[in-house]
């Protein structure tokens, strides 16, 4: 029923930035949540950054101060402003999204299929 479609990734230097999309086909029914998660060979997956649709934020602590997260509610998209790259934030970047369940909390149930952001030294 929900899919997500992210854009954006691709090779860039130290110190650069890039902006990764994600667009969401289909509804999630509110309250919800729509984040950003990584991967890189050999670790686990990690949040990077999640927003709610009534616009509370969270963000992992190596990348606070230089990624910004946002979302258009009315357009079922979310964003993340990538500044400042590090060469440790290669990895597969993931859309994921969800709806809250009063016992469960927030539950990410989809996902976009990944996107590769390399950061060379």
């Amino acid at each position: 029923q929900v899919q997500l479609v992210e854009s954006g990734g691709g090779l860039v230097q130290a110190g650069g930035s890039l902006r990764l999309s994600c667009a969401a086909s289909g509804s999630i029914s509110s309250p919800n949540v729509m984040g950003w998660y990584r991967q890189a060979p050999g670790k686990q997956r990690e949040l990077v950054a999640s927003i709610t649709d009534g616009g509370n934020t969270k963000y992992a602590d190596s990348v606070k101060g230089r990624f910004t997260i946002s979302r258009d509610n009315a357009k079922s998209t979310v964003a993340l402003q990538m500044n400042s790259l590090k060469p440790e934030d290669t990895a597969v970047y993931y859309c994921g999204a969800g709806s809250y369940h009063v016992l469960r909390g927030y539950q990410i149930r989809y996902w976009g299929q990944g996107t590769q952001v390399t950061v060379s030294s």
